[in-house]
């Protein structure tokens, strides 16, 4: 039975992707902010369980794990929890350059850098879901796409360091995807939502599953995917 970490795993892609792989028999572990949410993310999924780590605070995401019992192997890392807040250079306050850094950059190196001892004995593999704003960005997204820039540049980096060590490194780019986050993101624009226009979660998650059944003789380093309508 493998076992997968999974940041992000109580809505959208997260959700999509640790239902897919308890529905196979794999174990997940599903971080949480917070030990009420921890509650919830145990009920919404039957058969995970759960560590607790705000990812908004990533100096103390060390102190919270220690606090608790990690898996002695871990197949997969899966970096799916994001934030965006939506502004222009001239408008956007620190505070929320800060915030989107914290969850979308600094947490995931630092969950990654924790975890890595036991990701090298099981020669595992960190899957970082990205965005297209991590290849490109537009106006009124600089936070969001810097903060996805970075991922990008922490992915590749941890592949060069990482191949002796037989740990596999992905990035997937997803574009406008049906989630409870990209609600918030017409809220934010302005714009109607319609989520028959874009990815649906569970596309995302076959991508996701995709990269971690490729056999180990082959690695799925970097994976666009793009609505096909």
């Amino acid at each position: 039975m493998a076992v997968h970490l999974i940041t992000g795993a109580g809505s959208g892609i997260g959700d999509a992707v640790a239902r897919r792989l308890l529905d196979r028999g794999d174990q997940v572990i599903a971080v949480a902010r917070d030990a009420g949410r921890a509650r919830e993310i145990a009920a919404q999924l039957p058969g995970a369980s759960t560590l607790v780590a705000d990812l908004s605070q990533p100096g103390r995401i060390s102190w919270a794990l220690s606090k608790q019992h990690l898996p002695e192997r871990i197949d997969s890392l899966l970096h799916v929890a994001g934030i965006v807040d939506l502004g222009t250079v001239a408008d956007l306050a620190p505070t929320l350059w800060d915030q989107q850094l914290a969850v979308n950059l600094v947490a995931p190196a630092e969950l990654t850098r924790l975890l890595l001892p036991v990701l090298r004995v099981s020669r595992g593999q960190v899957v970082f879901v990205n965005s297209g704003a991590g290849l490109r960005a537009n106006a009124g997204w600089g936070a969001y796409a810097a903060s996805k820039h970075g991922l990008k540049a922490l992915a590749d980096a941890l592949r060069a360091e990482e191949s002796e060590h037989g740990v596999r490194v992905t990035s997937i780019y997803p574009g406008r995807t049906a989630t409870p986050m990209q609600e918030r993101v017409h809220q934010q624009e302005g714009s109607e939502y319609d989520p028959e226009r874009f990815i649906s979660a569970d596309a995302v998650a076959t991508t996701i599953l995709t990269a971690l059944d490729l056999p180990r003789d082959a690695e799925i380093t970097d994976l666009t995917v793009r609505p096909g309508r």
